[in-house]
This record gives C-alpha cells, sequence and structure tokens, in this order.
C-alpha cells in the first residue's frame, strides 16, 4: 500500500507540507543497503552489523506533518532501500491511488532511535520476577525456574535457598553486573569453571554470585521474552530503530524495527577485573585495523581513564563510542568520540546515587551539557532494561534532572539525538530516504513543551503502517 500523507510540518518549521510514501526501486545488481547483514566491511566504518531486511511493504500515502523542504521534490531514481521510501514532498501533491492521512498540521519526524538497548533482556525482563521492591517476591511464583530482575540488594545462595530451596533460581541486581543464584541454579551450571566473576567463600565454595558472566548463563535455560510485544511497545514510543548493546550478539532479534549490533565491537570493562592495558590497546587496535569502531562500556573514571589511554595510543577512528561515560571530570579529553548516555539514570536513580556514589565523583555524573560545551557528541538512549524505555520520559529528564542540574539540556537537543541513525548521521524528511517516520498529533513546538510517548499517532517502518 502507498501513502500519501498530507498537511504536516518538519522538523526545521516548514509547514503544510505532503508527504508521498512509496516501494523503492530495486537495485540492478547486489543487495539493498538495508537487506539482510551488513559486517561493517563497507565505506562507512560506522555501519556495524545492520540488519532490518522486511518485506516490500504496500504503497501508501500520509498527511498531515512538517516536511523540511519547501518545494517539491521528488526522489532520484539509483539503488536506495529496498523497502518503502519517501518519494515526495511538496505543498499540493496530487494524489494517485494512495491511502490518504491527514497530519492537521502536526509534525512528521523520521522516526527515533534507541542508541543503546538490550532487546532480549528486556523481552525477558517482561516476563521475569519483579524484585524492585523486595527479594519476598520471589515467593510469589510457581515456576519451575524462577527468574527475577531489579533487586536492589546483593545476597548469597544461602538467602536465595531460604526463600525458595526447591526449585533453580537467577536473580540480577538492578546494575545488571550481578547475577546471584540459589544452590539449585548454581548445580545446573557444574562443574563451574574458575572464573575471576565466579565469587567463593574462604573454603572456595561458590557463594552464588555471579559477576559480569552473561556469557556462562546464556542458553542454559530456554530464552524467555515475546520480542513481538516488545517490538509493539517500541512501535508505540515512536521507535523504528534501535542498536542492541549487548556484547558478541551476532544475531539480530526478530523485530519490525531495524536493529543494530555492536557485538564484537562492544568492549565490555569488568570494573571488578578490568583488563591490562596492553590487552585493551591491542583488542582496539585489532578491530580498528578491520575498520571497525569500538564502543567501550565506561561507568566509572578508573575504565574511562584506561580506555582514553589506549585510544590515544592506537588513535581514534571515526565512530569509537564511550557507552554511558558515567563519570566524566573532563569532557574535553573525549573529543573526537561520540558519547552515549542514559539521561534517564540520574532521575530514576538520584536518592540512590546520592547515597551511594562517591561524592568525589558525583558532580560528573552522566554529563550531558559540558560534554556538548566541550564539543562532544552525545546521543541518548534507554538502556533497557536498566532503563526506562519510553524515549520521551529520556527527554524529560535531560531537560528536568535535579541531580547535576547544570547538565540539563533542551529537550530539542535530546530528540535531536533520537534522530539520528544506527551510523549516528542525522535524518531529516527527504526523498529517497526510509520511510521510518512518526507523525505526532501535535506541532513540534507542543511536543517539546511537554514531551509524552502519547502524542505519536503513526508509526511507519520502511513504508509499512505499524500504528
Amino acid at each position: 500500500m502507498s501513502w500519501l500523507i498530507r498537511d504536516v510540518s518538519l522538523a526545521d518549521g516548514t509547514t503544510g507540507v505532503d508527504v508521498r510514501l512509496a516501494d523503492a526501486a530495486a537495485p540492478e545488481t547486489g543487495p539493498a543497503p538495508h537487506a539482510g547483514v551488513i559486517t561493517g566491511a563497507g565505506p562507512d566504518p560506522l555501519a556495524g552489523v545492520v540488519t532490518g531486511a522486511r518485506p516490500r511493504p504496500q504503497d501508501g500515502v500520509v498527511t498531515g506533518a512538517e516536511p523540511t523542504p519547501r518545494d517539491r521534490v521528488t526522489a532520484g531514481a539509483g539503488p536506495g532501500p529496498r523497502g518503502g521510501v519517501i518519494a515526495e514532498v511538496g505543498p499540493g501533491l496530487r494524489a494517485d491511488g494512495e491511502t490518504e492521512v491527514d497530519g492537521h498540521g502536526a509534525v512528521l519526524l523520521p522516526g527515533l532511535h534507541d542508541h543503546h538497548i538490550h532487546l532480549h533482556s528486556t523481552a525477558a525482563s517482561r516476563e521475569s520476577v519483579d524484585c524492585t521492591t523486595g527479594l519476598d517476591a520471589l515467593r510469589g511464583t510457581d515456576a519451575p525456574r524462577v527468574r527475577a530482575v531489579g533487586a536492589g540488594v546483593s545476597v548469597d545462595r544461602h538467602t536465595l535457598d531460604r526463600l525458595v530451596p526447591d526449585r533453580p533460581v537467577r536473580v540480577q541486581h538492578r546494575s545488571g553486573a550481578l547475577w546471584m543464584l540459589n544452590t539449585a541454579a548454581l548445580a545446573e551450571l557444574a562443574p563451574l569453571p574458575h572464573l575471576p566473576g565466579i565469587e567463593r567463600d574462604a573454603s572456595g565454595e561458590p557463594t552464588g554470585r555471579l559477576w559480569r558472566l552473561d556469557d556462562l548463563l546464556r542458553g542454559t535455560w530456554p530464552r524467555r521474552g515475546d520480542l513481538t510485544a516488545l517490538g509493539r511497545e517500541l512501535t508505540a514510543f515512536g521507535i523504528t530503530g534501535v542498536t542492541d548493546a549487548t556484547p558478541g550478539l551476532a544475531d539480530a532479534p526478530a523485530l519490525p524495527q531495524r536493529v543494530t549490533l555492536l557485538g564484537e565491537r562492544k568492549l565490555l570493562l569488568h570494573d571488578h577485573d578490568l583488563p591490562f592495558y596492553d590487552e585493551l590497546r591491542d583488542r582496539i587496535a585489532t578491530l580498528h585495523h578491520r575498520g571497525l569502531p569500538v564502543a567501550v562500556h565506561c561507568v566509572t573514571r578508573v575504565s574511562l581513564l584506561l580506555t582514553l589511554a589506549a585510544l590515544d595510543e592506537v588513535g581514534i577512528l571515526p565512530g569509537d563510542r564511550i557507552e554511558h561515560g558515567a563519570v566524566i571530570p573532563d569532557p574535553a579529553a573525549l573529543r573526537g568520540l561520540t558519547v552515549v548516555t542514559q539521561p534517564a539514570f540520574a532521575v530514576a536513580n538520584r536518592e540512590r546515587y546520592r547515597a551511594e556514589v562517591d561524592p568525589d565523583d558525583l558532580p560528573f555524573l552522566y554529563p550531558y551539557a559540558r560534554l556538548l560545551a566541550a564539543g562532544v557528541p552525545v546521543l541518548p538512549s534507554s538502556d533497557a532494561p536498566y532503563g526506562p524505555l519510553d524515549p520521551w520520559e529520556i527527554m524529560r529528564a535531560a531537560a528536568t534532572r535535579e541531580l547535576g542540574a547544570g547538565e540539563r539540556v533542551p529537550v530539542r537537543t535530546v530528540l535531536d539525538g533520537f534522530l539520528r541513525d544506527a551510523e549516528l548521521r542525522p535524518r531529516s524528511i527527504t526523498p529517497g530516504a526510509p520511510a521510518d517516520l512518526v507523525l505526532l498529533a501535535a506541532p513540534l513546538d507542543t511536543a517539546l513543551d511537554a514531551p509524552d510517548g502519547a502524542l505519536v499517532r503513526h508509526v511507519w517502518i520502511d513504508g509499512e503502517q505499524l500504528r
């Protein structure tokens, strides 16, 4: 189905525009840019691994959003996305049998992109026991294997045995860095390897605490989580693309959204067991030699300093990222890098940070404004399931945070970050661009004044209307 979207406004302030969506012309040779899996060997080293092949959508027409060009522009011929594209943008477009949508002057935006999420974990969390209010919640399930998330305490297997003695139990700490297993769950992993992340007591017996050992656990229980439901949830927020930051993930989850995998580019620095400098330097150099930028997990000033030292010796490749950047005393030291941050953490975890974070680090938590002022690009993200998935909540948090109020940035700044694609490039409503679009139910100024997911009216991915 083809679409004609009438009477919309665009993010640049243009009003009264129509936008036509249609199938992209099939390329004469070779795969389409977004078909199948692209493994980062192309001319753009930021591409990483991109998936998102979808059935060719029917043609369609949408009306009522804000376009960018003031004059009618028609997409040129030649290779392009295999699915739907923006075919034409301009005032007073003539309908040609498309399905029309009246935008009523509301804003039409490129679809939002979450730059750091863990899809399988987010889906699984929806089917896990919620221990955010305490471990007593474990008593309320009769599941043969108990998976729980959100625990705010660190306990050993004996504590979990007293709560659930007869079934395997795995409880994830709210930080995502620690899994706590009862005796039955540990027995399923026997014999346990001797790894630094496996905590042992004075007698050498495992305590049940496993630090940063998701790889050890992965695949040992049947995978949980409804990815179809998660895709609908993302769509409802206007999210049309995501970057999955799970280290080593090679197979993209099946979602309607375009999915980019950081995969081997994601370097997870374990703060309890940091790599030797030479090891990290050589790993970065190997990836750079293959044309792959790195994405380094840094949540402490020590891990950040180690990373910056290694990059200073190896050199920065365009697209190199710092994931989280939770503590950054000197933003200027990160020039040339991109920081992928989670503004909502400073709001959701405010009181815990005030109570638990080193006072010397508090002034430097999750910077945003200081990084931008230093000329360092910043991209917003959720880090779901460890942070809120809703990008509109993230926008509100970035603009209103109390902890580190000097790091507040305007809602428009955060929105512009969500409007960048997986390769970190800005997107706009232009002919030839993929038809990944969000039509709000209000003008842009209204959405910026009170960002809310309830404003998302229609969503198209690859030209297919999913909402």
